[in-house]
């Protein structure tokens, strides 16, 4: 297994003094549903919290798991997220965006409100801060995930990186809207969108947002190539102060289809000198690479929060490590 990260006898202390050992009792997870302007509709999310919360009057920091394409809410609920949890005093919160790319979409059509962006950093979390004893500052906040929610979360802390103190992604889509604005300056249209099923899923709960064709936006993400860039995480990490960004946490399985995307994105991190903690290991896009993953990233990200809150900076230069 090859692993690229921090210093491999720091993240194996910090990974064997704060996660879990073999399988733990997950804490419970709690499926809310809430409002939200941005987007015109009521909508879902899962949340666990701390093991002592009900017993104390703390505030604790959050962090935001994002799910993928085709995906939902309830999916890192069967990723051991609510079982690494018990670790760490830690507010988990997973919300739900459909198949939108958690972006505010340039066209929306049928009558829709597609700003799904201003969902997450608006709505999402007024809401939980509102709801809940969290710290509600940057300090206190991180936000991850994985394939479009790994592109989400990269995406959405550098454009907002006055919100959270550490953004993360598993195997994520990072190159998605670079994509997409080469081929519009090209004057090439953007592929096709398969046609998404029309098959309900009644798990999620959600009227009118429960097959993949409702969970589709119709109109267009992207219309001109200003859309793409204004979304693109290898030109936004370049606009954001060196002093004003998050800590930044990227890995990708080595069998994974998104690798060179993750592989890109850490190049351009050390070319420019940007901080980050990048990680390699065996596996594919697959949810047994990201239920073991996710115990490693947030082990870290919990660190860097807590390192945030007590004041101190945390450098986390990429350094290659391997089996």
């Amino acid at each position: 297994m090859k692993r690229n990260c921090v210093r491999l006898p720091a993240l194996m202390v910090l990974w064997l003094a704060l996660a879990p050992a073999g399988f733990a009792e997950p804490l419970p997870v709690k499926t809310v549903e809430f409002s939200s302007e941005a987007v015109g509709r009521k909508m879902k999310y899962n949340i666990v919290l701390p093991e002592k919360y009900e017993q104390s009057m703390d505030r604790y920091p959050v962090l935001y798991l994002l799910h993928g394409f085709s995906s939902n809410y309830r999916s890192w609920a069967r990723l051991r997220a609510p079982e690494y949890a018990r670790s760490y005093d830690l507010i988990v919160v997973m919300p739900d965006v459909g198949n939108s790319w958690y972006v505010n979409w340039a066209v929306s059509e049928d009558g829709q409100k597609n700003r799904w962006e201003d969902y997450m950093v608006k709505d999402l979390i007024g809401h939980i801060d509102a709801t809940y004893r969290t710290i509600a500052k940057r300090e206190g906040r991180a936000i991850n995930g994985l394939s479009m929610g790994g592109y989400g979360a990269i995406m959405l802390g550098l454009k907002h990186p006055d919100l959270f103190c550490s953004i993360g992604s598993h195997s994520g889509a990072l190159s998605y809207a670079k994509s997409a604005g080469e081929r519009l300056r090209s004057g090439q249209p953007l592929p096709p969108r398969k046609e998404p099923s029309t098959t309900p899923v009644p798990e999620i709960g959600i009227e009118g947002f429960s097959s993949q064709a409702e969970r589709t936006p119709k109109g267009k993400m992207f219309e001109k190539a200003e859309d793409c860039a204004a979304c693109d995480p290898f030109q936004l990490v370049l606009q954001v102060p060196r002093e004003q960004l998050p800590h930044i946490y990227l890995d990708c399985g080595t069998e994974d289809r998104l690798l060179d995307s993750a592989q890109a994105f850490a190049k351009l991190l050390r070319e420019k000198k940007i901080p980050f903690t990048y990680a390699e290991s065996g596996g594919g896009h697959s949810a047994p690479y990201w239920a073991r993953e996710v115990g490693v990233s947030m082990a870290v990200q919990y660190a860097i929060l807590q390192r945030a809150l007590n004041g101190t900076k945390t450098p986390a230069p990429a350094v290659k490590r391997g089996q």
